[in-house]
């Protein structure tokens, strides 16, 4: 079933065009899965198009409405801060259309979702056909406690579903490498160490982990999330979970906790006006 009001997917943007053709790709994947719907990529910084641009191209060729999915693994700063004062910047430049902001991808509470899952785990089989007795989900790195908590929570989850010792580990902002995790693993008697990539896209850091894991003798290292028919679903899901609810002129929030300027934040179904 299509979702009523167009998709706007936004990433952080990266220097290395490889990110933006798997946005564009997972985007292609959403419409496929998705009926049809209206899907549109937008950056946050170094690539084109702007999210307020993608909104404003919405609002001329006629359509009412709009969510705006955040291409984010974590709930930190980007989320909490950075989409709103998106939003708010394109009502100034004269957007009128409502804008629902969902929650990000990845696990923003105490339950890991099981798409997000399945995705990481169509990854490492990817990767990894023969198996692997134990894991390592490698991340980008946030210096925010709770981001790194919900990430911890997909890796105890992850290792669960597989009956092995998992691991996280960061590429950045907080350890350990993943190689020094890979290595951890095997002095603790694990002969095939796999590395599932908690990334949407490739990148420099990504390959950094690949580096690290390779040295410290991981067996393989699992691609990033891409355009996994698993993350499609994923944001088709977060999309429809936030349908029901009040809608404001400005932005409703569907999840989480919203913090910029002049605005306070809320929980599912709470609506605040930005601008």
């Amino acid at each position: 079933m299509s979702p009523v009001e167009p998709i706007v997917l936004v990433a952080h943007g990266s220097r290395d065009p490889r990110a933006a053709t798997a946005t564009r790709a997972l985007a292609r994947q959403v419409g496929r899965l998705g009926g049809g719907a209206v899907v549109r990529a937008g950056y946050l910084d170094h690539t084109d198009p702007r999210p307020e641009a993608v909104l404003a191209a919405l609002q001329r060729r006629g359509h009412r409405r709009a969510a705006l999915v955040p291409l984010l693994l974590t709930d930190a700063f980007h989320g909490r801060v950075d989409l709103p004062a998106v939003v708010a910047q394109a009502r100034a430049a004269g957007l009128r259309i409502p804008v629902r902001l969902t929650p990000v991808l990845g696990c923003a509470g105490s339950t890991v979702d099981g798409l997000l899952l399945a995705a990481l785990e169509r990854r490492l089989a990817e990767a990894a056909p023969a198996g692997f007795d134990a894991l390592v989900l490698a991340a980008a790195g946030t210096r925010n406690v709770a981001a790194r908590e919900s990430v911890a929570r997909v890796t105890q989850s992850l290792g669960r579903r597989h009956g092995v010792p998992a691991l996280t580990a960061y590429a950045s902002a907080a350890p350990p490498t993943a190689g020094e995790a890979v290595l951890r693993l095997r002095a603790a008697g694990a002969r095939r160490v796999a590395v599932a990539a908690y990334f949407l896209a490739p990148g420099r850091l990504y390959e950094s982990v690949a580096v690290t894991a390779a040295a410290a003798g991981s067996i393989a290292v699992a691609q990033p999330l891409s355009d996994a028919p698993e993350l499609a679903r994923l944001v088709l899901d977060r999309v429809a979970a936030g349908r029901p609810g009040v809608v404001t002129s400005g932005v409703t929030v569907t999840s989480g906790t919203t913090v910029a300027p002049g605005v306070t934040g809320g929980r599912r179904s709470l609506a605040v006006t930005l601008g």
